[in-house]
């Protein structure tokens, strides 16, 4: 193995014969020079790991050499060492991009300490990476054994995902395909669970052994904030958020806000027409539909035409709960980049709005997009680089724009969560129905829906799951895991088609189990 190459720049060189022998002691390969000019030249010619850099120097000080090192080798990790302490010459080093700073007398232990921690800490840390997941993998494969509550589903769930941004970080260690066969496994336990559990939630809202369910939301964690508001309080929804997307953009956002978070499970199914206008009515499906019929579009499950009317439900929503707002409710759903800017252009007009609610569709139609474009595919190809372009998305994203201005508003409340996440689908499997069956791939409804009852939980009174009839012979299917429905019209021609698709509408843990955060401006 090569070993890494230092050079040490200080004019006090022969001083430190001791340092530099102790680091060759432990590996590392060190040359040495007096002076500035000499340390260009060297960098010029020469590849180093790291450069050891005195800001005090006769001649060439240690900022004119670190400026013109930087323009020779940009990415090289230089610590700057020095005997002053002031602190407008470390603003001056950092401003040039230093990775570290030493205030001498340095010992030998803090040369090896940053050495390990620059040139050695990715793979340090990913051992330890290593050792700490086989520890969680037996720990999780021992709870998939046992007779778990949901409580206990959240906290796999946020274990798994946790260790998948690890492994994002962590992309040399081969724990990849171990982690995917764990969740591919717990998505099976967990399917059985919500197959065995889901009619006694819905039967008992606010029961011990009920989790928070997509009705609860906004009464219990916006209509509080709403009534003793001292500032303004937004809501958004962000369509197809999964917990793993969130955990990637609040980074973004902790110096910013002060940041809690809670979680719940959707209802079924969960997709955008059912779970949506339920999380801002604050009712399942069928009781939608019995009181509000004119907002319930019988017959089709397109986006556009059943989720048409969100701001009503919500307003009453706010009227049933008798929920006091000092100012109108306002709603908003941002469908396209322009919306999107211009909102973000105009946000600081609600600072003194009540309830201001935001649908923000971006990540559905990154879903969505994914499975007809190309390019999509071949940017996030898998879950790590889909979590990537969530990412990149966000930090360029008029989202992120208000979402600062909002931090700088007194006593701003932000709300955020999702009706649904979504799955990255990789097996197929046939169904058969009439041709007035629904076109879903995660779920459908329709007349003589037939289907291996180990890929999909049947259902075959509505009421009982608290969904539309929409006939007397109307059933239900949810796909379980990461299973998806095909005809057997052109089988072959969609199943490869809609394989490797990130998809909602069925019953796994990154559709099911969904963020909700509350964020406080700190100002």
């Amino acid at each position: 193995m090569n070993k890494q190459r230092i050079l040490w720049v200080d004019d006090e060189i022969e001083m430190l014969k001791s340092h530099v022998f102790f680091l060759k002691e432990k590996g590392y390969e060190i040359d040495t020079v007096t002076n500035g000019e000499d340390a260009i030249h060297l960098v010029s010619e020469n590849d180093f790991s790291l450069i050891f850099l005195d800001e005090m120097m006769a001649g060439m000080g240690g900022l004119e050499t670190l400026a013109k090192i930087k323009d020779i080798k940009p990415n090289i990790p230089v610590v700057m060492v020095t005997k002053s302490e002031e602190e407008s010459l470390m603003n001056d080093a950092i401003g040039q991009k230093i990775t570290d700073y030493l205030i001498k007398p340095v010992v030998p232990s803090q040369m090896l300490m940053v050495c390990k921690r620059i040139l050695d800490g990715q793979k340090i840390s990913g051992q330890y990476v290593q050792q700490d997941y086989m520890k969680d993998f037996s720990q999780i494969s021992r709870l998939l054994l046992e007779d778990l509550n949901y409580k206990d589903w959240i906290e796999i769930y946020l274990k798994l995902i946790n260790w998948d941004l690890e492994l994002d970080a962590h992309p040399e260690i081969e724990l990849r395909e171990t982690l995917d066969a764990q969740r591919k496994e717990a998505n099976q336990e967990f399917s059985k669970f919500i197959e065995r559990n889901y009619k006694n939630w819905i039967d008992d809202i606010g029961g011990e052994d009920t989790p928070k369910l997509t009705t609860e939301i906004t009464a219990e964690y916006v209509f509080p904030h709403v009534e003793k508001a001292e500032g303004p309080v937004f809501y958004f929804v962000i369509d197809c958020l999964r917990a793993d997307q969130w955990l990637v953009m609040e980074k973004h956002l902790q110096d910013m806000f002060k940041i809690s978070k809670d979680y719940y499970f959707s209802i079924l199914p969960t997709a955008t027409p059912y779970a949506r206008n339920s999380l801002f009515a604050g009712l399942f499906p069928s009781d939608i539909e019995r009181h509000y019929p004119e907002y319930w579009v019988a017959g089709s499950d397109d986006e556009h035409s059943m989720n048409k009317h969100e701001r009503e439900l919500l307003q009453k929503l706010i009227e049933r709960k008798n929920i006091k707002i000092k100012s109108d409710m306002k709603y908003m759903k941002i469908i396209d980049p322009d919306v999107g800017r211009n909102f973000e252009s105009h946000i600081e007009s609600h600072r003194n709005t009540s309830l201001m609610a935001v649908v923000v569709n971006f990540l559905d139609m990154i879903a969505h997009g994914r499975s007809d474009s190309d390019l999509l595919k071949e940017i996030a190809p898998d879950e790590a680089a889909y979590r990537s372009l969530t990412n990149s998305w966000f930090m360029h994203s008029s989202l992120l724009g208000m979402f600062k201005k909002i931090s700088k508003m007194k006593n701003a409340k932000v709300v955020i969560t999702t009706d649904h996440g979504s799955i990255r689908s990789m097996r197929g499997v046939k169904v058969l129905g009439d041709r007035e069956a629904s076109a879903n791939l995660r779920f459908k409804y329709g007349r003589n829906l037939n289907v291996d009852d180990k890929h999909a939980v049947y259902v075959k009174d509505p009421m009982e799951y608290k969904l539309p009839r929409r006939g007397v012979t109307i059933s239900y299917i949810f796909a379980k895991e990461d299973y998806y429905f095909v005809y057997p019209t052109d089988y072959n021609k969609y199943l490869a088609h809609y394989k490797d698709s990130f998809q909602h509408g069925g019953i796994s843990m990154e559709e099911m189990i969904l963020p909700v955060i509350t964020m406080e401006s700190k100002v």
